[in-house]
């Protein structure tokens, strides 16, 4: 149900005031005080019905046209009742949804329900195939493919093998099988749906398998080769890290893990002990997004609501394709073939002059929910749950969306929306290219994006590069009191490209040769004036040590960073300005049993200048911040506090921090707890 009744239009339009910073137009408050028509949606409807509540239509494209019909003479309020909407392709919002002439258009639960849009599959008449180890098999449609399976709400792990990196020994074509066990290998049917897992320091690389030939494991490309070059590669990552085989029946090993076999329509699952599927909710993803937000420049969509709708059930095929996913950092990756030196194996695994001609093409993953091209669009009380990408992606790159229009989003507010059980990083707003840096079209700048009182917890949970919030080129951003927790990489992240495209460009860069393939730019990027402040962020960094809680990548001027409370951090950093990083105050945040508070990556060639650190309060952790010529990084006012001693101003924050406590009560939640206590967190 809706987690907190919905208040009368006057009270909406104060809070919508509060968070934007802009009043209503008089037209739209004219136009909010005066006729409103309202269009009912049921599962049970009929789309030959008027749309009225004793007379509910059945599905969204019903409703879409009932309202196109109305948005010019009238709010429109579309109300959805309880139930699961089963998508068959994905919904989609362009300039003609809008809200005209001052008027809004609304899509939102029915008050006390909840509104299911699903991509899935709902998977049952399980058989028992093998006894021994307890697998179950259930048809599906053929040809249907997924990556993520659900149980009982819960995502499922794919059938894999953790294997050491000393069994096999990279090569330019694939891998030799060294250590004899592995030999098996050759013998498995369907080797090209087999893919190779490596989690290194801060990437996670996915590429699959072409053959099997004895011991010559033969791979796809380029996803192979485009996971062999540049920072921290599958072939010698810069610490380590976890290596994997998955995707085949023959590694249905453990109980929960599951194998789809498309081309039979075969679905398989290692039960627990005791556990029969048929008496659990197995659902398979079909769609690869739920809903599309996106209109041109000339003509955006603009003054749309989505208020209390439940997302489930998306995937993103991308990583078992040929081009495999080869992630860079934080979902951005390459995504076609490129030239590479001969030596690539040892000349480019700390980057090269080649790899720098592939970094203005990187890839974003897409989003199930997607908005681009779009002014005035807010998501309140949302749950976006059991995607298999990222769950909301707001003005990224042109290639993640599938209207073809990236970026140009502005005026958009996500405000107290839950993200939990998804595979990518539960918001990502910006893009990555040059046009999000430096638009050739105004009208592709990212700007006024408020991202407030979310809980986003236990998200990155396939793609654990990312993290909680990524905001990348936006020019007033503002992410405050939310809660950010259980993650493998940071908590929350702003900003993008190691300050090779702020003004005068960076020494560094230079010297690897970035800019034979794009200009220094003397003007300024798209990142300024953003505020991150009162968020809680805890319980991260749990596979990748590099990165911090609380993150920040080049330039930003006027950026704010305050009144952050981060815990739990397994022994890494909790606030890391990495290269590039300048004009950025960190002050007033409360970092708690990291292993380093405060961390510039700094060197005097990379710009990582002029930022302050002031008032913020620390118990443990080593202080690495550069200070004095050329940097002029300052630190200032900062206090370390022992035996749990914190201050009171460093307790307000620790209370204050996260969702806010005026919503705390309403949706479960009891806020932070000092040092000493128990963490609370809400239930999503």
């Amino acid at each position: 149900m809706l987690r907190y009744p919905r208040t009368a239009v006057a009270a909406i339009t104060a809070a919508l005031t509060a968070l934007t910073g802009t009043a209503l137009s008089t037209a739209a408050a004219g136009a909010m005080a005066g006729r409103t028509t309202t269009i009912v949606v049921a599962p049970e409807g009929n789309d030959r019905n008027s749309g009225t509540a004793d007379h509910p239509v059945a599905t969204l494209t019903r409703a879409q046209h009932l309202a196109r019909e109305s948005s010019q003479t009238s709010d429109v309020v579309v109300e959805l009742t309880g139930g699961t909407y089963s998508l068959t392709k994905p919904w989609r919002l362009t300039g003609a949804d809008s809200g005209r002439n001052g008027h809004t258009v609304t899509w939102r639960a029915l008050p006390g329900q909840t509104p299911v849009l699903s991509g899935g599959l709902k998977v049952t008449h399980w058989k028992l195939r093998d006894q021994a180890s307890n697998i179950y098999v259930a048809r599906v449609p053929k040809g249907v493919d997924a990556r993520q399976l659900y149980v009982d709400g819960a995502l499922a792990p794919r059938a894999s093998l953790t294997i050491s990196r000393d069994d096999v020994k990279v090569t330019r074509s694939g891998m030799t099988i060294v250590n004899p066990a592995l030999n098996y290998l050759a013998s498995l049917p369907q080797q090209n749906r087999i893919e190779v897992e490596s989690q290194n320091s801060f990437t996670d690389r996915f590429a699959p398998v072409q053959s099997i030939d004895g011991s010559t494991i033969t791979m796809q490309q380029p996803a192979w080769n485009n996971n062999n070059w540049g920072y921290d590669t599958l072939a010698k990552p810069f610490a380590g890290g976890t290596l994997m085989l998955q995707n085949s029946y023959a590694f249905l090993r453990s109980a929960g893990q599951w194998y789809l076999d498309p081309q039979a329509g075969s679905l398989y699952y290692k039960a627990p002990a005791g556990q029969d599927p048929e008496a659990s909710d197995v659902e398979l993803p079909q769609l690869t997004s739920l809903l599309q937000i996106g209109g041109t420049y000339d003509h955006p969509v603009h003054d749309v609501a989505v208020q209390g709708i439940r997302f489930e059930y998306s995937t993103w095929l991308q990583p078992g394709t040929s081009t495999g996913y080869a992630d860079q950092q934080n979902g951005a990756f390459l995504a076609s073939a490129y030239p590479q030196p001969a030596d690539v194996l040892t000349s480019c695994q700390s980057g090269c002059r080649e790899f720098e001609a592939a970094r203005n093409d990187w890839h974003q993953i897409p989003a199930a929910v997607q908005v681009s091209a779009a002014s005035g669009i807010t998501f309140t009380g949302n749950t976006f749950t059991h995607l298999g990408q990222v769950a909301l992606g707001i003005g990224n790159d042109a290639n993640a969306h599938a209207s073809g229009v990236g970026l140009g989003a502005s005026r958009i507010t996500v405000y107290d929306n839950t993200f939990s059980d998804d595979s990518g990083a539960g918001i990502v707003a910006g893009g990555v290219q040059p046009d999000a840096h430096h638009p050739s079209n105004p009208a592709m700048a990212n700007k006024d994006i408020t991202i407030k009182d979310n809980l986003v917890t236990k998200v990155a949970e396939d793609y654990k590069d990312m993290s909680g919030i990524l905001s990348t080129y936006v020019t007033h951003a503002v992410i405050e009191h939310n809660e950010v927790s259980d993650l493998a990489y940071d908590g929350i992240d702003v900003g993008w490209g190691w300050g090779a495209n702020d003004p005068g460009g960076s020494t560094d860069y230079e010297n690897r040769g970035l800019y034979d393939y794009q200009p220094v730019y003397s003007t300024p990027t798209t990142l300024a004036d953003n505020i991150v402040r009162y968020n809680l962020i805890h319980g991260t960094k749990k596979v990748f040590h590099d990165g911090g809680s609380l993150y920040n990548l080049s330039a930003s001027p006027g950026t704010v960073m305050e009144g952050n409370y981060i815990y739990d951090n397994h022994n890494t950093v909790g606030l890391y300005l990495d290269e590039g990083s300048r004009y950025v105050t960190m002050s007033h945040n409360v970092i708690q049993d990291a292993g380093v508070w405060a961390f510039t990556n700094a060197s005097s060639t990379n710009n990582t200048n002029d930022n302050t650190f002031s008032g913020n309060w620390y118990n443990t952790g080593a202080t690495q911040v550069a200070t004095g010529s050329p940097h002029n990084n300052v630190l200032s006012g900062n206090v370390q506090v022992s035996d749990g001693d914190w201050p009171a101003a460093a307790r307000q924050v620790m209370d204050q921090a996260g969702i806010e406590p005026g919503l705390r009560a309403a949706t479960g939640h009891s806020g932070p707890a000092p040092k000493g206590s128990a963490p609370h967190t809400r239930t999503p």
